[in-house]
């Protein structure tokens, strides 16, 4: 009766197979129609990578084979589609992973090769992601009208402890100083005193106080050598940037242009400045990623700067960038109704007319000023009439009156600001357009940093990052399927020959029935 009711009580729960029970079944059979993997292998199978500059490796006659560049690749694209980018934990997915295992087709390299391919290819990655972007755009996902551009701040690999200003090296060597001379006091006390084990401590204290200072020294001519403000130690190219209000981080900066029609990414470089001279690069990289003659560039008030939005209307990019507050009112210099945006200009006279009705006119000279963020031409506009102005108090605090400085990319700047508060409406839908990006890969995906160093590999990994998510909004749009399919009619100049991989599935078909009729005579011998 008691064995009865355990059986009865097993019988209410599911029960799985037994570990010993022998199944008949392939690789191909675990991975369902519609898994990315599928998409990641065709995708990869489908361009040729030496086209794109790829280190292939090359078959040789003697010694071990080499493993096909292709392996590691849809390795990182697996990886980083599903939250993984190390390359320890990568070897591991390859030995535990059945949709790693399909897609390899069961091969596993070690952790060093798998880092070795990232390292080594960034250019051909950032190849890559454009040339994906020119799939979305023949795959008709990919709008070409409004682009979105925007950045985010990646950490570097390279703690704050490990950049350095002049300003920051002045106070370590002022405080070795201070230090040095305390010790100084004390071994020369303690000389009189006559403790030679105190005296031999402090000696230890001032050679490493020697030697700290020896290198901060170096550390400061390698900084006046560069001719930048800053200098990282780890990681050279790393930069300490803003990252929100007075928060810094050593970290470099991911600009990514959006469009509008699936949110897709369709341009993306990172840098080691602020966004203040980055929307030019970012602009063009989308006008020539697409193959465009024109689009609308959606952009925050960080990029609002007077020769880039200058460099965008000659190269025929519409800007609608944010503008900047106005700078605030004070007692003793211009009140709000008197700042330069109430001053009307006039094109065609070359002169402006002020709130009281006064022309101010320009000499026609040109001045240069020269800032430590930007360059700049301008012009002087004056009127004698402000001496004698009742209202002057109100307009400046110059003895000499009120005086306009107008920039050489004046125009450029009034007709972006003008189609800014003209197009409010389509300027909201930024951030619905590129902020959930960033969301996506710093939150929900952890990439907030960079494990490598060198804005040139950074460049690389973030490249790869955008492909990734690309092709994860791809698939969430078509399906796998339908991508495939699209993939399989594009016509690209980085097409694999399709005569070459005939030959190699046919290859792996003759191997693997030469390994099953192997197996079958093994077998057969053994039995008898």
């Amino acid at each position: 009766i008691k064995r009865r009711f355990f059986v009865f009580l097993i019988m209410q729960h599911i029960t799985g197979i037994s570990r010993q029970q022998l199944r008949f079944s392939s690789l191909e059979d675990t991975i369902s129609p519609d898994n990315q993997v599928r998409f990641i292998d065709a995708f990869v199978e489908y361009i040729d990578l030496s086209k794109l500059d790829f280190a292939v490796k090359t078959l040789k006659t003697e010694g071990r084979p080499s493993f096909n560049s292709k392996v590691f690749l849809k390795i990182y694209l697996y990886g980083y589609l599903n939250g993984v980018r190390s390359g320890r934990d990568l070897e591991k997915e390859c030995l535990r992973n059945i949709e790693m295992q399909w897609l390899l087709e069961a091969i596993v390299p070690n952790y060093h090769s798998i880092s070795d391919f990232r390292k080594n290819n960034p250019i051909a990655l950032k190849k890559l992601f454009k040339l994906y972007v020119l799939f979305l755009k023949d795959a008709d996902l990919i709008g070409c009208e409004t682009i979105a551009i925007d950045g985010t701040k990646s950490r570097a690999h390279n703690s704050k402890k490990a950049n350095f200003n002049q300003k920051k090296i002045d106070k370590h060597v002022d405080y070795i100083e201070l230090k040095s001379q305390e010790y100084l006091d004390a071994l020369e006390e303690n000389d009189a005193k006559d403790n030679p084990a105190i005296i031999q401590n402090i000696q230890q204290k001032l050679d490493r106080l020697k030697g700290n200072k020896l290198r901060y020294e170096q550390l400061e001519e390698k900084l006046k050598a560069s001719g930048e403000p800053q200098i990282s130690t780890t990681d050279s190219d790393a930069r300490a940037l803003l990252v929100q209000g007075q928060v810094v981080e050593i970290s470099f900066n991911l600009q990514a242009a959006v469009d509008a029609k699936h949110n897709l990414v369709v341009a993306t470089h990172t840098i080691n400045k602020n966004d203040r001279s980055a929307l030019s690069a970012i602009a063009l990289e989308a006008k020539e990623n697409l193959g465009i003659e024109t689009y609308t560039a959606l952009v925050d008030k960080g990029y609002h700067n007077g020769k880039q939005i200058e460099i965008c209307k000659q190269a025929n990019i519409t800007t609608i960038v944010a503008q900047p507050e106005q700078g605030k009112s004070n007692e003793n210099g211009t009140t709000k109704a008197y700042l330069v945006a109430q001053f009307q200009y006039d094109q065609d006279t070359d002169t402006y007319t002020c709130p009281q009705g006064e022309t101010l006119k320009t000499t026609g000279s040109w001045h240069k000023k020269t800032t430590d963020r930007d360059s700049y031409n301008f012009k002087k506009y004056r009127t004698p009439k402000c001496k004698e102005c009742p209202v002057k108090n109100l307009c400046t605090s110059r003895a000499a009156g009120r005086e306009i400085d107008r920039s050489q990319y004046a125009n450029a700047v009034e007709e972006n600001n003008k189609r800014y508060h003209a197009n409010a409406q389509l300027y909201r839908k930024r951030q619905e357009i590129n902020e959930h990006i960033f969301g996506t890969i710093k939150r929900q995906w952890g990439y907030n940093h960079t494990n490598l160093t060198g804005l040139e590999k950074v460049n690389g990994e973030h490249s790869l990052i955008m492909l990734v998510y690309n092709i994860k909004r791809s698939i969430n749009i078509l399906g796998v399927t339908e991508l495939i399919a699209k993939l399989q009619k594009w016509n690209s100049p980085y097409k694999a020959k399709v005569l070459f991989l005939l030959k190699m599935r046919c290859l792996k078909l003759f191997l693997a029935s030469l390994l099953f009729i192997t197996n079958q005579r093994t077998s057969k011998i053994s039995l008898a």
